[in-house]
């Protein structure tokens, strides 16, 4: 990382800039009304490789709830695995066709580095590009490609602030480098696009991961703030709601203060940038026990969540998202379980179980984005 060394310092530059964000919230015009919340569903890798029928059931699960978007991963391994001249682009040719069929908007997220792109010794497909200028001239040939299907709309990355999602370590300098080049090759291939900061994971910093506004604040003090429409942000609370009486959960670091996301934006210069909540979300199946809500079965052991819960936790995302004029979008994960393996909670996060039968979430779902139109 560069060139803020030692961290001590760097920490302490960065709470000097966040610290005149009250003032400057304070001090902005009221904004005009934000335009109504987008909702849909995220997949993550899934549909490129569904059959017609299920990719078919699954779109049409985002028009049941009543949604309008699909979040979907394009992935540079998928379509570039042999090199840098060669391009598959038919298994998402399929996804953005059937969505379109059903005036789904699509929302892809350009990640993932193959083989022939990253860095020596690194072998896995989350390692930072080797060269940004490869990642972006996959960014300019996707948009080339996809701006005339009617895709505009672009995420940079999915969590880069966390060790899971950008190895060997998530570093905010060569994350703006990469949000700078790709944009370019966006904006040069479709005047019409639009580019979204790669959904950051809500964690502490700790680990190698980089907690959500230390992360935010570090890529707009290099001007990245500047290169996008928004800010995509990952805030799963479960077994909590969104907001608890006595702590705070991840969703409190959307808005509200000059630690929150929003606060980070105004020090920098943004204060009207909106965050899209591009993944939110809680899992019915794990390893440990599953949580109703109450505290008694919210301690250390729950990895996951009641059936019931999940609905409730999917009502009042809706509810919440709407309610707070900052956040621009609201995207589920996901929609049907990846499988029934609980030693991980990875495999229950859906809308429905792995067999396709729905769970009450679907329902109510449904419900709370049907009564943001009531």
């Amino acid at each position: 990382m560069a060139p803020w060394s030692p961290r001590r310092p760097r920490r302490l530059a960065l709470a000097a800039a966040i610290a005149v964000a009250a003032c400057a919230l304070a001090l902005q015009p009221a904004p005009p009304a934000p335009p109504p919340l987008r909702t849909g569903i995220a997949y993550g890798n899934t549909l490129v490789s569904m059959p017609d029928a299920e990719l078919a059931a699954a779109l049409d699960d985002v028009v049941s709830v009543g949604g309008g978007w699909v979040r979907a991963d394009l992935a540079w391994r998928d379509v570039q695995a042999d090199g840098p001249d060669a391009y598959r682009w038919h298994p998402f040719d399929r996804v953005v066709e059937a969505a379109r069929a059903r005036d789904l908007e699509v929302l892809p997220v350009l990640a993932y580095t193959p083989p022939w792109a990253r860095p020596d010794g690194c072998a896995s497909d989350k390692c930072a590009p080797a060269d940004p200028a490869a990642f972006a001239a996959f960014a300019g040939a996707a948009a080339a490609r996809y701006a005339e299907r009617g895709v505009h709309i672009w995420e940079i990355w999915n969590e880069p602030n966390l060790v899971r999602f950008w190895q060997p370590a998530p570093d905010p300098a060569a994350y703006a480098v990469l949000l700078r080049e790709a944009g370019r090759a966006l904006r040069a291939a479709d005047p019409a696009a639009r580019v979204v900061l790669g959904g950051l994971g809500a964690a502490p910093s700790g680990g190698g991961d980089i907690a959500q506004t230390e992360f935010l604040a570090e890529v707009s003090e290099r001007g990245g703030n500047r290169l996008v429409d928004a800010v995509g942000y990952h805030p799963y609370t479960y077994p909590d709601l969104t907001a608890v009486a006595g702590h705070t959960t991840a969703w409190d670091a959307v808005a509200g203060g000059p630690d929150s996301l929003e606060g980070v934006l105004a020090a920098y210069g943004t204060p009207g940038l909106p965050v899209w909540i591009t993944e939110t979300g809680a899992p019915t199946g794990g390893p440990g026990t599953a949580s109703d809500g109450s505290p008694a079965a919210s301690g250390p052991a729950a990895t996951h969540v009641t059936e019931a819960r999940q609905a409730a936790v999917a009502a009042d995302v809706v509810r919440a998202a709407a309610a707070d004029p900052v956040i621009g979008a609201l995207f589920w994960y996901s929609d049907r379980d990846l499988g029934t393996d609980r030693s991980t909670n990875e495999d229950f996060y859906g809308l429905r179980r792995s067999d396709g039968s729905p769970k009450p979430a679907l329902g109510a779902l449904r419900r709370a984005i049907g009564a943001l139109r009531d």
